[in-house]
């Protein structure tokens, strides 16, 4: 008896190394595919860029506070890319404020993967009358231009968190994504594992996890690097209109008091800085994501590797 169990206790330590050593073995496989391609590996290399700047920029650099007296100020060794209307540092701004402008996507595409998730495995997974209702709602959806809605429900909702700001850009961005999940779901529910599984009385919870998700996770991660693209650029065009009253530190919020403050019509050098620093930041925050998306497919989808 004590043999018996010592046996599977070793059995069992064998199989959580076994599959530690292969989880290690697919993340390293999956860093050597990114870093092969030469387009995935410069996307990275920026992600990363930003990745750095947002988590530890403002743990070094705290919010900079006003003199009137350096007020829009040209660069120099003391401000490298000058002073804003109030005298504030710039480059301090566009630092602190990294961490609100990335924390916002991420969170519009986390609600945005749940909501089309849920939704498209669901509806494609179970067909019938729940399929037709719950695409009827995703039609529905659809049909309603998604950058005027948000400006109403920004109105509406006090946003005054990231939280809250990504949950409110994420409301009309998941019925694409959920079709499209849905379609995929429809082709992989046909194959004899699904059927099998079906047959053995596993549950569609296990599906779901087990055969469903494995299957759609490089799709996915493709179209959640494009939720986050998106959602900057929808936050950035809502805090420019002056929709948002967020409060903190945010990338389309230094353009939008580098307009409402009439600084760019100052002129010369130092205003102009201010107003084309963030969108020189949102630019390449964008070709990051679009040049890393690039090799994203091939590197968790096995059966695109050479």
């Amino acid at each position: 008896m004590v043999n018996e169990i010592k046996t599977n206790k070793r059995s069992t330590i064998i199989a959580s190394c076994s599959k530690e050593g292969s989880f290690l073995n697919s993340l390293k496989e999956f860093f050597q595919v990114i870093w092969r391609n030469k387009m995935a590996r410069v996307g990275f290399i920026i992600l990363i860029f930003f990745l750095i700047l947002s988590i530890f920029g403002p743990m070094i650099i705290s919010d900079p506070k006003s003199n009137y007296l350096n007020r829009l100020k040209a660069p120099s060794a003391e401000n490298w890319l000058g002073t804003d209307y109030a005298g504030r540092d710039i480059l301090s701004q566009f630092i602190v404020g990294s961490r609100s402008v990335l924390l916002v996507a991420f969170y519009a595409a986390l609600f945005a993967i749940v909501f089309a998730c849920a939704i498209g495995i669901f509806s494609g997974l179970v067909g019938g009358k729940t399929d037709e209702f719950l695409m009827m709602i995703t039609n529905i959806v659809l049909t309603m231009p998604s950058f005027p809605v948000t400006m109403v429900l920004s109105m509406v909702i006090n946003v005054n968190n990231d939280l809250l700001f990504g949950l409110v850009l994420s409301l009309w961005s998941w019925a694409g994504l959920a079709k499209a999940i849905r379609s995929q779901v429809l082709v992989i529910r046909q194959k004899d594992f699904i059927e099998v599984s079906r047959v053995m009385g596993i549950s569609n919870f296990n599906i779901i996890v087990k055969d469903i998700i494995p299957n759609i996770t490089s799709f996915i991660a493709i179209n959640f690097i494009a939720i986050m693209k998106g959602a900057i650029i929808t936050s950035v065009g809502l805090m420019v209109l002056g929709l948002v009253p967020f409060q903190g530190s945010h990338w389309g919020m230094m353009m939008q008091m580098a307009m409402s403050q009439s600084a760019v019509l100052y002129g010369g050098v130092g205003p102009i800085v201010y107003f084309l620093t963030p969108i020189m930041g949102i630019l390449f925050f964008q070709l990051g994501c679009y040049l890393f998306a690039n090799g994203l497919d091939e590197a968790m989808n096995p059966r695109l590797r050479k």
